[in-house]
């Protein structure tokens, strides 16, 4: 989960991209904190920078195939 300390540096919003469920590999649309949907693991990411490939980390059988969401965005 991601974590911060001063509330004043961040501001709710309901964009789309926050919605969208992302295959890995992908160029990711906003620079930030992405999750995996399935396990929780997050990574940071450039925008424009590829998120991490398939095989970045595993998921036990059955859980499901790497999903990356977008948590927290660096906008200016």
């Amino acid at each position: 989960m991601a974590w911060y300390k001063y509330s004043s540096y961040l501001q709710q919003n309901q964009h789309n991209n926050f919605d969208a469920l992302l295959d890995p590999g992908v160029d990711a649309p906003d620079a930030g904190v992405y999750r995996c949907e399935v396990c929780g693991h997050e990574v940071g990411i450039a925008k424009g920078h590829k998120l991490p490939p398939q095989n970045h980390h595993t998921h036990p059988a059955g859980k499901g195939p790497i999903r990356w969401r977008l948590i927290v965005a660096a906008i200016n």
